[in-house]
């Protein structure tokens, strides 16, 4: 597993441990500054702690690695009890940043368990998850495909509905050339994430990329639109060539001509190329922004 920052580095120890007051502030207190930490007050004899317990166990687990959780039994440790002001059993506190931060007493509905351990998970952020992502994204753009398919796949390891990690992979497996493992990775997408934008984008760039492996030559292409400018299939084929040499912005140029010349050829091919184009792009990417602004005012003129 991947250590993603100071915060996931923390959360790869075991996340439900025992302790004792001598542990208490390594474990908790120092722990708590890179990963939140649910502490357990507990005995063998409480009957509330015998349900309460597996249930704070089974949530903790489930935030995989985003909150940890230690078990003191009071009897043994009755001094780090008194000082914490443990009067009654079960009591439960969580740690983060190195003070108490929440807490309850007594046995509550798990609703409200799985609600207080997630609160406190939340307190910690991802886990360092962003920036492992954004860490992918590099490799991938300097074309370390390897190290950045094993990042992201490590990342969904962690959280399964990341969608930009989801993403990453379908783009690492299209820029190693292998769309048909893509197209398997996102024909297995989680429903939840399965139309998410960054996975929408991942989509994108898959059906670009099998256009792309069609695409012919971009010097005889180029040759036939100079001859003849109204040869529409020339001019599409021309942006799905520039377009797979990398010559975003030329490809976009050719299929606002297009749609200028002719906004229904093909059953408005230009139109749905250029949105597909836009689509596999960032929203904010200045192409997008500049060719959504030009194809609108074509639409609207």
């Amino acid at each position: 597993m991947l250590e993603f920052g100071k915060t996931a580095g923390a959360a790869t120890a075991a996340p439900i441990k025992d302790i004792t007051e001598m542990e208490f502030m390594a474990e908790v207190i120092e722990a708590s500054r890179d990963v939140p930490v649910i502490v357990d007050f507990w005995a063998p004899w409480c009957g509330p702690c015998k349900t309460l317990g597996p249930q704070l166990e089974a949530a903790v687990t489930a935030a995989k690695g985003k909150v940890k959780m230690v078990k003191v039994d009071v009897d043994k440790n009755q001094r780090i009890a008194a000082q914490l002001r443990v009067q009654s059993i079960p009591t439960v506190y969580a740690f983060f940043n190195g003070q108490p931060v929440d807490g309850f007493q007594g046995a509550v509905p798990k609703s409200e368990v799985d609600a207080f351990v997630k609160r406190v998970a939340d307190m910690g952020g991802d886990g360092g998850l962003a920036e492992a992502v954004a860490m992918a994204e590099e490799m991938l753009a300097n074309g370390e495909i390897p190290d950045a398919l094993q990042t992201f796949l490590a990342i969904l390891g962690e959280e399964p509905e990341n969608a930009d990690a989801f993403s990453g992979v379908v783009r690492s497996h299209i820029a190693a050339g292998d769309l048909d493992q893509a197209d398997a990775v996102l024909a297995a997408a989680p429903a939840k994430i399965a139309h998410a934008a960054p996975v929408e984008a991942a989509r994108a760039q898959l059906a670009l990329a099998r256009q792309a492996a069609e695409a012919g030559p971009v010097t005889d292409l180029l040759a036939a639109v100079t001859a003849d400018p109204a040869n529409h299939q020339a001019r599409f084929d021309l942006a799905t060539a520039l377009h797979a040499k990398g010559d975003v912005e030329g490809a976009v140029d050719h299929l606002l001509d297009l749609f200028r010349r002719d906004r229904d050829w093909n059953d408005g091919a230009a139109k749905a190329q250029l949105l597909t184009i836009f689509d596999a792009l960032k929203p904010n990417d200045p192409l997008v922004l500049k060719g959504r602004r030009r194809l609108s005012a074509m639409i609207f003129a």
